[in-house]
């Protein structure tokens, strides 16, 4: 099988660095391109990083993107025109942002997921089956736990979880969306879906899910011990994107699923 030419945006970033590791030891893939936001005088894995351009992205198949949304959607008016494919890892986007990235999506096909894990992917799945299961006698609620030097709170996880759970209320999220806590020890549930983030020490990640009627809870969990989780999972991503149309994907395509 002809390898894949890949790109990797914000290659001195943690999940830039990991992503570079993951894809030298992948078969599939070989890496030709690594960008980050300023000028770099020294060699990532041999390549002399560039700043996100036209030339960067000339010779890729696919781009792999964990940064921040300002350089995705960047990359993502690059990427539309060179009519490259583009995984998003990036979190923590606006609803305007949501909306261009959308609108990239019918040009190039785009996979963006809040989390790449098979393990969180099935979480959000079971999420879903559990809020339409229980209805609306159970009040639900989300806790996650990352890194300090992580900005953005809820977690693109816990968002993806949120939507789970109105998806099995057959409701908008933006609708029952609660209160945004940060570093509580301990928050309520409500007739909205409240969320609690803690961020601490070098945490990879920690998602719990509750549901409650007063009488009962019911919980479902899932940790992160290694970040080879993401950066396997998002080249798994890129590999099944490289027969697709334009269009908006989801880890939930990827993984089948219904």
């Amino acid at each position: 099988m002809k390898k894949i030419n890949l790109a990797i945006t914000g290659c001195l970033g943690r999940m830039g660095q990991q992503l570079i590791r993951s894809s030298k030891t992948a078969k599939n893939f070989k890496l030709v391109s690594v960008t980050e936001n300023r000028i770099v005088n020294k060699k990532v894995s041999g390549l002399k990083p560039q700043l996100n351009s036209k030339n960067a992205f000339k010779n890729a198949n696919v781009i792999i993107d964990f940064t921040v949304p300002k350089c995705t959607l960047e990359v993502l008016k690059i990427a539309s025109k060179l009519k490259k494919r583009v995984v998003i890892g990036t979190t923590g986007f606006s609803k305007r942002e949501e909306k261009l990235i959308k609108k990239y999506s019918r040009k190039i096909p785009i996979l963006k997921a809040g989390n790449m894990s098979l393990g969180v992917n099935l979480l959000v799945y079971l999420t879903e089956i559990t809020s339409k299961s229980l209805g609306n006698n159970f009040l639900s609620k989300i806790f996650e736990v990352h890194h300090k030097h992580k900005k953005d709170h809820p977690s693109g996880t816990a968002l993806m979880l949120g939507k789970g759970i109105a998806l099995g209320k057959n409701k908008d999220l933006s609708r029952i969306m609660g209160k945004r806590f940060l570093n509580k020890k301990s928050f309520p549930y409500s007739k909205k879906i409240n969320f609690n983030s803690i961020r601490k020490g070098k945490i990879i990640g920690e998602h719990e899910v509750k549901f409650s009627s007063g009488k009962e809870i019911v919980t479902l969990n899932h940790e992160s011990f290694d970040r080879t989780l993401y950066s396997e999972g998002a080249l798994t991503a890129a590999k099944w994107l490289i027969n697709k149309k334009p269009g908006l994907y989801s880890m939930r395509n990827v993984l089948n699923f219904e």
